[in-house]
């Protein structure tokens, strides 16, 4: 499981013309979900971000987390994250998971952050989404289950 996770001052997605996701400070997260991804990778990934010391403490260094702020999340699908743009002109996606797998983890994945306590909005899986955010910072971390950054 690979995610883009950025601080933000505010961020919403809309489907449709219709405004289906929006927070205020927290975090934008763009999660794709790989082949091999099981509830193991979810979990990593739900401790991981939301324990990330990203946010600035009273001396404006990163010491705070999401939990310490009672930030929120915009959680959004991704499968592109995965793609591998290695060989040719056009990435292959041969190694994100088949969308209805992908969709489960993708709301196993909200469903734990919304267990944690935190306000967590979506947009809608496989649509065409329009998002937009002010990223604080900018601060932008690339954070992967496998470890592989």
């Amino acid at each position: 499981m690979r995610a883009v996770v950025q601080r933000v001052r505010s961020a919403k997605v809309t489907v449709e013309n219709q405004i289906t996701g929006e927070i205020q400070q927290g975090l934008l997260i763009y999660v794709g979900v790989e082949k091999n991804d099981t509830e193991e990778d979810v979990n990593y990934m739900v401790e991981k971000i939301i324990h990330l010391r990203i946010f600035e403490d009273q001396d404006g260094k990163m010491n705070r987390s999401l939990m310490d702020e009672a930030g929120e999340i915009l959680c959004i699908s991704q499968f592109t994250l995965l793609g591998d743009c290695r060989k040719g002109r056009r990435p292959s996606f041969s190694e994100a998971k088949p969308p209805t797998e992908a969709d489960a983890l993708y709301c196993q994945f909200v469903e734990m952050c919304r267990d944690k306590g935190i306000h967590t909005q979506t947009g809608v899986f496989q649509a065409h989404m329009e998002v937009e955010s002010v990223n604080d910072g900018p601060v932008t971390m690339l954070v992967d289950s496998k470890k592989q950054f």
